[in-house]
């Protein structure tokens, strides 16, 4: 009785596993799981070409992302430059862009913007007062220091223009952010 138990349990098993339905359903999964797997490996080569820039490496990371399935794109993953290609050319072009800024911190002239010298006293092209020359040392001072850097002697609020005191928040902005000259 135990034996012809067993045979009609594993009977009905046999028949669900060979059922219509099961084999339906058994190839859908299959089918679902290699277009997966595909789409993985589409995807590692999507990503690839954004990331790497030798085709032969693309080419290593599609081969990656179909050998082991499923496990190859996580492995991609893990050893996958941090940045597209796009975003490493905008990085650099922008250290570029500010390291010319910094290297362009000559002043120019705040009414011709014309590129001055840090000594200049008048601008050479319009005449323009830029600062006053120290009394004792000859050295050009700014609009609102009290005292000369160079040699220590006191500034008299006399010894100052008072044209060149009131512009000396334009000359300041033209000494951080000089303009292009046009002509």
């Amino acid at each position: 009785m135990t034996l012809a138990l067993a045979a009609s349990a594993f009977a009905s098993v046999h028949g669900v596993f060979h059922s219509t339905a099961f084999v339906v359903a058994r190839n859908l999964a299959i089918f679902l799981a290699v277009v997966f797997w595909l789409s993985l490996a589409f995807w590692v080569y999507k990503d690839a070409r954004r990331r790497i820039d030798d085709p032969w490496l693309v080419g290593v990371a599609t081969l990656l992302g179909l050998v082991p399935p499923y496990i190859g794109p996580v492995i991609y993953l893990l050893f996958r430059p941090a940045e597209t290609l796009d975003e490493t050319k905008a990085r650099r072009a922008e250290l570029r862009a500010l390291e010319e800024h910094v290297n362009r911190r000559r002043p120019s002239c705040p009414v011709c913007t014309t590129r001055v010298e840090a000594d200049y006293l008048v601008c050479p092209v319009c005449a323009t007062q830029l600062r006053n020359a120290c009394t004792s040392c000859d050295a050009p001072l700014e609009p609102l220091w009290q005292m000369c850097p160079y040699c220590a002697t006191p500034i008299e609020p006399s010894d100052v223009d008072m044209d060149a005191a009131l512009t000396a928040e334009t000359r300041e902005i033209a000494w951080r952010e000089p303009r292009v000259a046009e002509g």
